[in-house]
């Protein structure tokens, strides 16, 4: 059984997707931190560099987006290998273009010049040709969908078919159609009034967007705890699926609604480094600027038999939990995962396909590589917009990011080191300084360090304690 949550007040937006009761995605919008991927801007190129084959666009943001040579579309130059982003595009030209990723650590947004704007069973291209039909469905479904595709085809533009669209008819598939033509025709207009850099069409609100994209007959409701959510998405998806509004229902009970569901705890378990297996093993998540590696440990649990059997099982329970972290973490881009070492080879395929067989509940795209010999599995998975760890935490001030900070014993020695330079540069006799109150009682008056400082310098040093949130090696000199 499938659920979907959607909370809201004036602090943020959240949406959860349970799968027989158990949190498996977890998506949060705030109001000045909203997604940019699928917003379409009249752009206007800013620099063009041919070492990189791409351009930058000046999209009226912070940062100028990013356009590789491969997201250009030129009439005239086609689509193929060979060409060249300083042929395509000169600085100060405009055009527009479509947020692809949102902007992650120093680096703005990734744009393309083929724009869709996704419906509820279709995604319209305006500057598109063809159609398709969404690889989800199987060979039957799909084969229905292209002949529909074919029939309500605009003359302008392409179609692909989206998996939601499972058993749509070609009315509903045709009204979807329409509705996006005329979103898009809006688009154009606003578009002609306005001068580059600008917005000119804004991707749909979280709550809505899930809706669209996860909702399908296989989900038993959609508990919405804000009335005026409720009554737009209920008119959503009266105007676009009719069968399924019935499934949009208020919740007003007297807990809120992830409380009620106990998902403010699973947010903090989101977060933890370390996540534990059923069988009392564990897995440990770490971040680096470069990818993100998970390590799998048997922890407690010592099997009843062979060490093979203790580490397959523990293998096994972690493919399951480890797809599942990577889908309510949302975290994208380079993966590994190193598993337990296993000497038998068919045991290292049988985790790995174990691990593909997990991922075909993922709806984002990614790639799995061969499990090797040291048992280590590299993969991809799409990174499209920042992750839950990037909207709810900030790098730590004090190990900046490093996860660990440095030692009461280290910071001693900085410290006293410190306290002889001040001393030996001070013309006075008595010298106060402060310091972090972990180490005010290692500087009392008489203690080794003091007696050690004294007698290198000649002067006196009267320690006390500093005020306010300072790093453990803090010294300064406190005037008279």
């Amino acid at each position: 059984m499938k659920q979907i949550l959607v909370s809201r007040d004036h602090l943020e937006t959240r949406v959860a997707l349970l799968e027989d009761g158990r949190l498996a995605e977890m998506y949060l919008e705030r109001p000045h931190r909203q997604s940019l991927v699928g917003n379409v801007y009249k752009g206007r190129v800013e620099n063009v560099l041919p070492g990189m084959d791409a351009a930058f666009v000046d999209i009226g943001l912070d940062r100028n987006g990013f356009l590789s040579v491969a997201e250009v579309v030129a009439q005239e130059a086609g689509r193929g290998r060979g060409r060249k982003i300083g042929d395509l595009l000169k600085p100060g030209k405009e055009l527009w273009v479509q947020v692809t990723r949102d902007p992650m650590g120093g680096k703005g947004p990734r744009l393309t010049m083929e724009v869709g704007i996704p419906g509820r069973y279709v995604v319209y291209f305006p500057a598109g040709g063809g159609s398709g039909v969404s690889r989800r469905l199987d060979d039957a479904e799909r084969e229905r969908l292209r002949a529909v595709s074919r029939e309500v085809k605009p003359e302008t533009g392409g179609v692909i078919v989206r998996t939601a669209a499972e058993g749509a008819g070609k009315e509903a598939v045709e009204r979807d159609l329409r509705f996006l033509q005329r979103v898009w025709a809006g688009a154009e207009r606003r578009g002609q009034e306005v001068s580059a850099p600008a917005l000119v069409y804004a991707e749909a609100e979280l709550a809505l967007r899930s809706v669209r994209d996860l909702l399908s007959p296989e989900f038993s409701s959609v508990l919405v705890d804000d009335e005026k959510l409720h009554r737009r998405l209920t008119n959503y998806l009266k105007a676009v699926a009719p069968d399924l509004k019935d499934r949009i229902q208020r919740y007003d009970g007297d807990t809120p609604l992830f409380g009620h569901f106990g998902l403010e705890h699973e947010m903090e378990k989101a977060l933890a480094r370390r996540v534990s297996l059923p069988s009392g093993g564990y897995i440990v998540i770490d971040h680096t600027e470069a990818m993100t590696v998970i390590d799998v440990n048997t922890g407690r649990y010592v099997g009843k038999r062979q060490l093979e059997d203790t580490t397959l099982k523990t293998n096994l329970e972690a493919c399951k939990e480890v797809v599942r972290q990577l889908r309510v973490r949302d975290i994208g881009g380079i993966i590994v995962i190193d598993f337990i070492d296993m000497s038998a080879k068919t045991n290292r395929e049988v985790v790995l396909a174990a691990l593909e067989a997990e991922f075909t509940v993922d709806r984002t795209k990614t790639y799995v590589v061969e499990i090797s010999p040291l048992g280590l599995v590299e993969m991809t998975r799409q990174n499209v917009t920042q992750g839950l760890r990037e909207i709810v935490t900030a790098t730590c001030p004090v190990c900046r990011g490093q996860g660990r900070v440095i030692s009461e014993e280290s910071a001693l020695i900085v410290v006293e080191r410190r306290l002889a330079d001040v001393l030996r540069a001070s013309a006075l006799p008595v010298v106060r300084v402060e310091v972090h109150p972990r180490l005010l009682g290692q500087l009392a008056p008489g203690g080794a360090v003091i007696q050690r400082l004294q007698a290198q310098t000649g002067r006196r040093a009267e320690v006390q304690e500093a005020a306010g949130d300072v790093p453990l090696a803090h010294v300064a000199v406190v005037p008279d």
